[in-house]
């Protein structure tokens, strides 16, 4: 479903990705783990299309990225830390703005039922600016799977959120991820990375230094394989 060979980018002289080689295959939850400044995020960009790469190749459901954007787009759904929502728009409004741009069939059928997998419902009447941090951001979710995307890109969806909200997009994300989707995901929450994905790859000085999947590391694991990579990579 993603396949990256070689990827470099540059922003002036400063290199961020350093030949980064990469795959996912469809059902696949990929927690991106690393340090700040890692150059996570550049990488989700670059696989959202909103980043063009230096050098290297990127394919995102068989299309290549940067020369066929407009496909990829319709096969992907992005979450970030920033809701990126209309305040002033109900959930409702807001779901069926970008479901028009989609033309996504029978819509209003299609945001009862994305309300209904964020509970939502009972709010879609609200308007945004109304909602907890939390609620945003699961309304941002519902909003990123209402096309059914292949695809779903997440950059540290937790940021800001406190406990209880945190528990609940635990519960949106596995059910998102269990409609065999390929999630990727960046975090520095190494527990709830444990919990939610299959593999774990660590992003290092520009490349992914090591991946792991959950089933051969064991429960709580995660923490002693993560230092350990990071520690061999900067020693």
């Amino acid at each position: 479903m993603i396949e990256v060979k070689k990827l470099v980018k540059r922003f002036g002289l400063k290199t961020v990705l350093r030949g980064v080689d990469f795959n996912a295959t469809p059902g696949e939850f990929v927690v991106l783990l690393g340090p700040n400044g890692a150059g996570k995020t550049t990488f989700l960009r670059i696989l959202a299309s909103l980043s063009r790469p230096s050098m290297g190749l990127v394919k995102v459901a068989g299309y290549s990225l940067p020369n066929q954007a407009a496909p990829v787009r319709q096969r992907l759904g992005v979450v970030s830390h920033m809701p990126l929502l209309y305040g002033d728009l109900t959930a409702e409004e807001n779901l069926t703005f970008y479901g028009r741009l989609y033309n996504i069939p029978l819509l209003n059928r299609r945001i009862e039922v994305v309300l209904d997998l964020v509970g939502l419902s009972s709010r879609k009447k609200d308007l945004v600016r109304t909602f907890s941090r939390g609620m945003q951001q699961r309304l941002a979710i519902g909003r990123a799977v209402l096309h059914n995307p292949e695809v779903m890109l997440f950059d540290e969806p937790y940021t800001g959120l406190d406990q209880d909200a945190s528990e609940m997009l635990d519960g949106v994300l596995k059910n998102v991820a269990a409609k065999g989707r390929t999630v990727i995901m960046t975090s520095h929450d190494l527990a709830r990375a444990e919990e939610l994905g299959t593999r774990f790859d660590i992003l290092n000085r520009g490349v992914i230094s090591a991946s792991a999947q959950r089933s051969n590391l064991g429960q709580g694991n995660l923490l002693t394989f993560y230092k350990k990579v990071l520690a061999g990579t900067d020693g």
